[in-house]
């Protein structure tokens, strides 16, 4: 029995319409207000001072804010979430993007059902930012019982609906006083879905992570379709014996020093923007070969929006191994592994600045790739939330030594080769070492032994001291889709892609997942640091990178 039309607090129709049937992804926002731009109400911290000496508003009620349901639950911010809220700027997008691209078409009153019972499955994800002034001594999430908002959005069909969700997912952030703080889009190209659907998820970084929100997505198809969307096992990893003393790494976290900055490349701010969506289909569902996705924002130096690039790799063929067991001894265990795709990424990733900086005419310095590492299950128990620790990848003096050769056009093979050998042994060790998430200064600047407004001020403050120390660049590697999603009737992905927020100073991040035997690659960058054609440029030179470590010599 169909439900009967019912409106939100806000005015909205259960399709995310406002009364007078625009949508509300059309630019249409409750009382001409943005919802990203809003904090809980009741602030009136003055470490709410961002950097660039702008007072958030705070004064102004979110219309997400009013009725509020009561709290059931309240938790401290943990550590990732509280350096991040301090962090926050207007001008700089604190959002992941997910996207999910099916062929078939979704029924709108059975998505948003299991969207929403996936919710309560996962209750960790109805959260809040609890009202907070600057003497508190920490920021607080309010757990509810139900979403304050409904998070489905069903925007009007049309061939640039995809390019303008994704232009909302790198700018309108979901609020932190709205539970939850996540936003899904179910986008169709024409109204009848005959070439798929593409589900847009936006989340908050400073709430959630895109595995965290991924794990909430296979529940949700679960519930949709009916079918089994258990994780599929991890990949089973060969032990090793120890490996040469010319392949150990030296090193395993990279010491004090001034990494490599990517170097910026604004070749003409005033020229109008790079082409939207340069896509092509084939088949039933839109995958495009390449999308350059832009705002409508002017692009220079004092710009902070993010510009994205998405695309898809074919999956770089591994190394084969460089030891293999003694004649007599055919169960023996190999001396050493080949290194894995995520090294692959890695040396990539390293190749591609490298290159990039000595293009733009930079001194050579070491680089170093920030890895997020997640230990958590990807079962129905996973915990909700930011989970992932971060580790710094160090390319250091031994990849000087060979900067020539690796910032060749192309790379020469076997110091690519040699350098996939050491980066699979820092990756190994670094990912057998337990700690915290962000490491020791950051569980000192999360300590509640002074005011949220104090330790928001000095949080700032170092982070702008360390900003030369601040890694060069961030390369997020999902790896295989861990689940189906398996949407019954609507099928199972064809394409995912997942965006990491880029903040200055890094100022880029690569993220990447496999689906189907390809690399889906999407690369965020801040428009502070690319404009549009740069950020197409890299991603040409991040592609040559990748197939470069697939003919290293072995």
């Amino acid at each position: 029995m169909r439900e009967p039309p019912r409106r939100e607090p806000d005015g909205r129709g259960p399709d995310g319409r406002a009364p007078d049937g625009r949508a509300e992804s059309d630019g249409w926002e409750p009382d001409g207000q943005k919802p990203d731009r809003r904090e809980p109400e009741g602030r009136a911290e003055p470490e709410g001072r961002e950097p660039d000496g702008q007072e958030p508003d705070s004064q102004v009620p979110s219309p997400t804010s009013t009725p509020r349901p009561p709290a059931v639950a309240r938790l401290p911010f943990p550590l990732v979430d509280e350096i991040s809220r301090h962090c926050l700027r207007d001008d700089e997008p604190e959002t992941v993007h997910i996207e999910v691209h099916l062929p078939g078409r979704i029924d709108h009153t059975r998505l948003r059902t299991a969207f929403h019972r996936a919710l309560l499955r996962h209750p960790r994800i109805l959260m809040r930012q609890a009202p907070v002034s600057w003497w508190r001594r920490r920021y607080e999430w309010e757990l509810t019982a139900t979403p304050d908002v409904d998070p489905v959005v069903f925007p009007p069909p049309g061939p640039d609906a995809l390019v303008r969700a994704r232009e909302r997912a790198l700018t309108a952030c979901p609020p932190l006083d709205a539970s939850p703080p996540v936003r899904l889009e179910v986008v169709e190209r024409h109204p009848d879905a005959a070439d798929g659907t593409v589900l847009v998820l936006t989340l908050h970084h400073t709430a959630l992570d895109g595995p965290a929100c991924l794990r909430v997505l296979a529940t949700t198809a679960e519930l949709y379709g009916g079918a089994d969307n258990s994780p599929a096992p991890p990949p089973v990893r060969t032990p090793e014996r120890t490996a040469p003393p010319r392949h150990r790494a030296p090193a395993a976290r990279p010491g004090l020093v001034r990494p490599a900055r990517i170097a910026p490349d604004h070749d003409d701010p005033g020229r109008p923007p790079h082409p939207r969506d340069h896509s092509h289909t084939e088949g039933p569902s839109p995958v495009p070969a390449t999308v350059l996705v832009t705002t409508s924002a002017p692009v220079g130096p004092t710009d902070h929006t993010n510009g994205m690039l998405i695309t898809e790799l074919p999956v770089p063929t591994r190394p084969p191994r460089e030891d293999t067991p003694a004649p007599n001894t055919p169960h023996a265990a190999p001396r050493t592994t080949p290194p894995t795709v995520n090294d692959q990424l890695l040396v990539a990733t390293c190749l591609t600045v490298a290159r990039w900086n000595r293009l733009h005419g930079r001194p050579t310095r070491p680089v170093i790739v920030t890895m997020p590492v997640d230990d958590r299950p990807r079962g129905g128990e996973m915990p909700i939330g930011n989970g992932t620790r971060l580790i710094p990848v160090g390319f250091g003096p031994e990849e000087q030594r060979d900067a020539d050769l690796l910032a060749a056009d192309p790379p020469d093979p076997e110091a690519v080769a040699l350098l996939l050998r050491r980066t699979a042994a820092r990756t190994r060790a670094l990912k057998a070492t337990r700690g915290s998430q962000l490491g020791l200064p950051g569980t000192l600047l999360t300590l509640p032994v002074a005011p949220v407004g104090l330790r928001g001020a000095a949080t700032r403050a170092l982070r702008t001291a360390a900003a030369p120390w601040t890694s060069t660049t961030l390369l997020s590697n999902i790896g295989r889709l861990p689940y189906p999603l398996d949407f019954g009737d609507a099928g199972r992905p064809t394409a995912v892609w997942f965006s990491a927020p880029a903040r200055m100073p890094r100022g880029l991040t690569v993220t990447t997942v496999s689906v189907g035997g390809r690399i889906q690659l999407a690369l965020r960058w801040s428009r502070a640091l690319l404009d549009d054609a740069a950020g197409a440029r890299f991603g040409a030179l991040f592609a040559a990178s990748l197939a470069a470590t697939e003919g290293a010599a072995p």
